[in-house]
């Protein structure tokens, strides 16, 4: 097919496919196509039905996201407006059946469900993911979904974003069956059934909204609204979405419509949406790197070898077993190896209790990973991932000891979160083929990987790190190195801050309180506990040559290691922990800082939220644009990518670059040049930041320019 929409014609039956790779969007051309070929077949007396289907892997996976942008930004004419399209299906004087197979997703779902029939191969998925973009179904999603699976069903779809397979989608009422193997054919005889047997053919638009629950509407929309605050915490488009599905079930469906459209707009303008659509671009845009394209050789992974079976080491392994990789996992005692199979079984059990997995699968990725105290087999390994504990002169040894074991053309990999890739790379005789891969705890869940780029890298090795990633389902993202790489030597800066500010009279309650208040995922004390206050310390003393010995230091977190209090893993930290592992205040510890401060003559004073947040994440931009400019990183999106899948910012402010945006340049560059004034040098402002507030730019503005110009990471 050379054509957007075409149509083929069975015994009657018109079939109309729709080819707009890789997803077939509706994106321009495409709903103008389906019009028209709708139209023709309705005309056509030799026609008694339509089928409308998807060439390729999927049905129709949504709309145009480009489009969706620009109608954000106020640009072009943003996405279609389907409603004359969908009318004209469900007007149609013969039955049109939507066959379905891949993904039936957004806009291609509220395309489907204006259909007479819906039929599906057994693996289709359907979803109204719109909340994940902010946004909510803006084609009569919300109005038609209601119809057929009722309120309940509409809203868990429209509220979570999730898909739901084909059999949920049957027991609800969205498709009308499911058919097996060759879906054109099935799909063309189940018109034809639907022909002969001269049923009416209903329209959704015409049904009635049902509440299947015993519960009233008001109830099912109260628990619904109730739904969206849990799962979609400080998100407005859940929210609305609820409201949109309100008005189906009170309103005649022509003003639902338009009460639809008037939230739909309103969640498209919001700085919300704005945020994750770029969120959404910036996570597909950090594959692309000058000289890695297409063309660039992937070298082939079938053997992982991993040193080291604690807590990184045993993540890891999970997560390359998980994709299907055969896994050498090595330490030096059986006591540790025993106890690094342990906490593998038991997380693997504790997913079988979740239903994320059955018991047989486990044990195939069990299987997958073999413990061993020696280097066997390591010789016929293709990668090797290093994950011992942050100390240097120990990675050292290892890579010296790799380098002498494994062949030529194995890539040499780090999992460190902090030390000099270059160094390690300089005691092999493989610089070349050394790359850091820093892992982020949970390894086996956290979507993060910083793949750290040395002096020597080459450019096959950066494209089977990304390809590496993709196979991992996880999303990789190209760093330099540097001291803490980008997510770390960011990360410091923000954790200094943020116990600066309880030295100077705040708590660590209020400090997490505030931040978790902003949307991030954790507070920065709670963060602290979780990962371990003798880790941070471990890698302070292993970074200590980076930092200026005359700038103010933190003063109780030493104290806290000093007191064996290491956070979660002893039950003490900042906090401390019950058997649930929630974190509870402790007076000692703000006795201790209270007691600290008053020796060291730090001034007390009360502050507020917006105190807080300006000085906890103010700090963050500044590195981050200092980090930009010296090129530790592609671009500021990749930031923003680094900090919401590693760092737990909130998607919806569009990761600490962008979300610096919506501030704007000028009053942060303002108040961090006050805060210098006040704080003394750490809060020097990046001559980046300065320039672009000079200038009234926004850091997206930045990587725009940078991108159109062809100047793209090459450190």
């Amino acid at each position: 097919m050379d054509k957007l929409v075409a149509a083929e014609y069975q015994d009657g039956v018109a079939v109309i496919l729709v080819n707009n790779p890789p997803v077939n969007a509706l994106s321009q051309g495409v709903p103008e196509g389906i019009a028209s070929a709708i139209e023709a077949a309705d005309a056509d007396t030799n026609v008694r039905a339509i089928v409308l289907m998807g060439v390729g892997k999927t049905f129709i996976a949504g709309a145009d996201i480009k489009q969706l942008e620009d109608m954000a930004w106020g640009k072009g004419p943003g996405a279609p407006n389907l409603h004359e399209l969908l009318q004209r299906i469900e007007d149609c004087s013969k039955p049109v059946v939507m066959a379905i197979h891949g993904t039936a997703l957004g806009g291609g779902l509220e395309l489907a469900m204006a259909g007479h029939y819906r039929v599906a191969l057994q693996d289709a998925q359907f979803g109204q993911p719109e909340v994940n973009l902010g946004i909510i179904p803006g084609a009569e999603g919300t109005q038609r979904l209601p119809r057929l699976a009722g309120v309940e069903k509409a809203i868990e779809m429209c509220v979570s974003g999730k898909v739901v397979k084909a059999s949920d989608a049957l027991a609800a009422g969205i498709i009308d069956e499911i058919v097996q193997d060759d879906l054109k054919t099935e799909a063309v005889a189940f018109a034809r059934r639907m022909t002969d047997e001269n049923r009416q053919h209903r329209k959704t638009r015409g049904r009635t909204v049902q509440v299947k629950s015993s519960g009233t509407l008001a109830e099912a929309l109260a628990a619904g609204r109730e739904y969206a605050r849990k799962t979609k915490r400080n998100l407005i488009a859940p929210l609305k979405a609820v409201d949109a599905i309100e008005a189906a079930a009170s309103l005649p469906f022509d003003q639902g419509c338009a009460r639809e459209r008037q939230l739909f707009q309103e969640c498209v303008m919001s700085d919300q949406s704005r945020a994750l659509i770029h969120a959404f671009f910036a996570e597909r845009g950090v594959a692309k790197l000058a000289g890695i394209g297409k063309e660039t050789t992937v070298l082939p992974l079938a053997r992982i070898a991993i040193v080291g079976a604690g807590t990184m080491g045993g993540g890891i392994a999970m997560a390359c077993a998980n994709a299907g990789f055969s896994v050498l996992l090595k330490e030096t005692r059986q006591d540790e190896l025993d106890a690094g199979m342990a906490a593998i079984q038991r997380n693997y059990n504790a997913s079988v209790k979740r239903g994320r997995f059955t018991p047989e699968a486990v044990a195939d990725r069990i299987a997958k990973i073999r413990p061993q105290l020696d280097y066997t087999g390591f010789d016929s390994a293709d990668l090797v991932i290093e994950a011992v504990f942050e100390n240097m002169e120990l990675k050292k040894q290892i890579f010296r000891e790799l380098d002498a074991r494994i062949k030529l053309d194995c890539i040499l990999a780090s999992n460190t979160s902090s030390l000099n890739i270059d160094e390690l790379a300089g005691v092999t005789q493989r610089a070349e083929n050394v790359v850091g891969l820093h892992f982020f705890s949970p390894a086996n869940v956290m979507r993060l990987l910083e793949i750290v780029r040395g002096r020597a890298t080459k450019k096959e090795v950066l494209a089977t790190a990304l390809a590496l990633a993709r196979r991992l389902s996880k999303v990789g993202v190209v760093v330099g190195n540097c001291a803490g790489f980008v997510g770390n030597r960011m990360m410091f800066p923000y954790m200094y801050e943020t116990q600066f500010l309880v030295e100077e009279g705040a708590t660590p309650q209020q400090v997490d309180a505030a931040l978790t208040r902003f949307g991030m995922a954790m507070g920065m004390f709670e963060v602290d506990d979780m990962a371990g206050i003798d880790i941070a310390w471990r890698i302070r003393q292993e970074l200590r040559h980076f930092s200026d010995p005359s700038a103010r230091k933190p003063l109780v977190a030493d104290k806290l290691c000093e007191m064996g209090r290491y956070g979660q893993k002893t039950g003490k930290g900042w906090y401390v922990y019950g058997a649930d592992h929630k974190p509870l205040p402790d007076p000692e510890v703000v006795s201790l800082i209270r007691t600290t401060a008053r020796e060291a003559g730090v001034p007390q004073r009360k502050f507020t939220d917006e105190d807080i947040i300006e000085r906890s994440l103010y700090g963050l931009i500044n590195e981050g644009a200092r980090i930009l400019e010296e090129g530790y990183a592609q671009r500021a999106a990749d930031i923003d990518v680094i900090y919401i899948n590693g760092y737990g910012f909130p998607a919806w402010r569009g990761g600490p670059m962008f979300y610096a945006g919506t501030v704007g340049l000028r009053p942060i560059y303002d108040r961090i040049c006050e805060f210098e004034k006040k704080l003394g040098a750490r809060w020097k402002p990046a001559p980046l930041l300065r320039r672009l507030a000079a200038e009234n730019k926004s850091f997206r503005e930045y990587d725009a320019e940078r991108t159109s110009g062809g100047a793209l990471y090459s450190r």
